[in-house]
Parts: structure tokens; C-alpha cells; sequence
């Protein structure tokens, strides 16, 4: 996770803690958390920033697809644009 000015009042460690917590579980079990997450999230935004929140969480697959297709490469040689560009940070 990056910290940036939108990130900085989060409590990275305990998310860090859970994000570990949650790799270690099965690949069915962790779609299986991000389905269910979903609704409680949904509520406490607006439909706007629902779509918003799905654009990134797009982003963020195809980032990593990229990656993944450019092992050792870094950055500079990715297609994909990262949040960083987009949002001109």
C-alpha cells in the first residue's frame, strides 16, 4: 500500500495485518470476501463513488496483468496506466 494524502489517516498496519490474512486464504474464499464486503460498502457511498471505487479496483487487475506479462521490467515498460498517472500525482 502507498501512502498518499487521501491515504494518510488509515491505519496501515492493522489493514496490512488483514490484507496478509486474507491472502492466506484460498482463492475462492477471498472472491468469496470481496463479494461480501460489497454491500456494506455500497451503503456508505454513493452510486458515483461505487462506480468509481469498481474503476480502480478494474485498474488495479489489469496493472497487475501487466506485471505480470513484464516480470523484472518495472513500470516503464507497462501499457496500463496506474492511478498515479491517471490521477497526475
Amino acid at each position: 500500500m502507498t501512502t498518499s494524502v487521501e491515504t494518510s489517516t488509515l491505519n496501515h498496519a492493522v489493514l496490512r495485518q488483514l490484507i496478509d490474512a486474507a491472502n492466506a486464504l484460498p482463492v475462492p474464499d477471498r472472491i468469496a470476501l470481496l463479494k461480501g464486503l460489497m454491500p456494506g460498502v455500497t451503503r456508505e457511498i454513493t452510486p458515483r463513488a461505487f462506480t468509481a471505487l469498481i474503476a480502480v479496483l478494474l485498474l488495479k487487475g489489469e496493472r497487475m496483468y501487466d506485471a505480470m506479462s513484464h516480470p523484472g521490467k518495472g513500470r516503464d515498460t507497462r501499457q496500463v496506466l496506474g492511478e498515479r498517472e491517471i490521477e497526475c500525482r
